[in-house]
């Protein structure tokens, strides 16, 4: 008789045997089945698990940070992801001003009287930060600090706006230039007394770039972290490239006017609109510029795509102060970055580096007179 392939070894011995012969081909069909059954297993056991996606998230530094991965190893991924937790919780202990105890506070204690010697993180903070505050002629100026007990944008925020008194006596404590930084002795000095620093604008993108590094070396590909107005993405989403949306200002919360795909790269956006107050019909916000002591007036959101989240998150603030024009045109000069600007007029400029990238889903919502 014919026999179909998918019968086979077992439909062969349906036919009549002596005792002794059935004996021993039943025991073979067993070892047969013991044996097929064993390697489907093994199969099944070494078979690659299906990827999944993991997403936890942690309240740190005064915001949300977010973080997802598309891994195979849910058990390493989360691991990864505490560490990175508890490694944000350590900066927000060096790099806070609301933290008892932190570099930051140390340093604004000695202004004009001694240097401190901090952690080669908070060194490399302030490198970053003189290098913008180069780039941007001193529009990114972590010394604004020196502005925060007449402003308040963050959980002590009051509503109030200060009198131009009050704003020009603080001025002349605004100079990024009196931060001297000794790498060698890993000491920081303030020179003037007075004078404080604050490292909101800088410190979040660190804190990317240092979780990126522990998500690399935990053997993660694609993943993506997000904290506040600073995002990293890594390899693939799961369903193809990372499609990150820039929000519409003006418009609902969870409103992108704009998409980008984006490949092992950061992003970060500053907006008027996240930290701000009205009083009599105007917008006050948290982006100072250091010349005026006032909000800057030219931008409502500026996105900076850059290689390493820390640059991007300095330039963000940086170019939104300069304003659309001249900080586009900083943006123009520097490698490896880009920007979506919208400016107050509600026109959006796109760097050269991003065309034909960028989607434009609708224009943004105009401001209300």
């Amino acid at each position: 008789m014919s026999l179909s392939p998918s019968l086979w070894p077992f439909a062969a011995f349906n036919v009549w045997r002596p005792r002794a012969q059935m004996v021993r081909r039943t025991r073979l069909r067993l070892v047969l089945r013991t044996l097929l059954g064993l390697s489907w297993a093994t199969a099944a056991a070494c078979a690659p698990a299906e990827p999944r996606v993991v997403t936890r998230a942690h309240q740190t530094m005064g915001a949300e940070v977010r973080v997802t991965a598309w891994t195979e190893d849910e058990s390493s991924a989360h691991a990864a992801m505490s560490a990175v937790f508890d490694e944000f919780d350590r900066l927000d202990a060096l790099l806070s001003v609301w933290r008892p105890g932190s570099d930051v506070l140390k340093v604004n204690a000695a202004a004009g009287r001694s240097p401190v010697r901090v952690s080669h993180e908070t060194l490399e903070v302030l490198q970053v930060a003189q290098q913008v505050s180069e780039w941007t002629g001193g529009k990114f100026d972590v010394t604004f600090a020196a502005l925060a007990d007449v402003w308040k944008f963050d959980h002590d925020r009051d509503g109030r706006v200060p009198t131009p008194a009050e704003v020009a006596a603080r001025l002349p404590l605004i100079d990024y230039t009196a931060v001297v930084i000794d790498a060698g002795a890993g000491t920081v000095f303030i020179s003037r007394s007075g004078m404080r620093m604050h490292l909101g604008g800088v410190g979040k993108g660190y804190a990317v770039d240092r979780a990126v590094a522990m998500f690399r070396h935990a053997g993660l590909d694609n993943f993506m972290v997000q904290f506040g107005g600073d995002l990293f993405v890594s390899g693939r989403a799961p369903d193809g490239p990372w499609r990150l949306g820039i929000n519409d200002p003006r418009g609902a919360p969870d409103d992108a006017f704009a998409l980008l795909a984006l490949h092992n790269s950061t992003f970060s956006t500053s907006g008027d609109y996240e930290r701000a107050f009205f009083k009599d019909g105007e917008r006050y916000h948290h982006i100072l510029d250091p010349d005026t002591g006032a909000p800057a007036r030219g931008c409502v959101s500026v996105t900076i795509v850059a290689k390493t989240a820390v640059f991007a998150d300095a330039l963000s603030t940086g170019v939104f102060i300069l304003g659309p024009q001249a900080g586009m045109a900083l943006v123009e000069r520097l490698p490896d970055v880009e920007a979506v600007i919208v400016a107050a007029t509600n026109d959006v400029l796109i760097s050269s580096g991003l065309h034909g990238r960028v989607e434009i889903r609708h224009p943004p919502t105009p401001s209300r007179p």
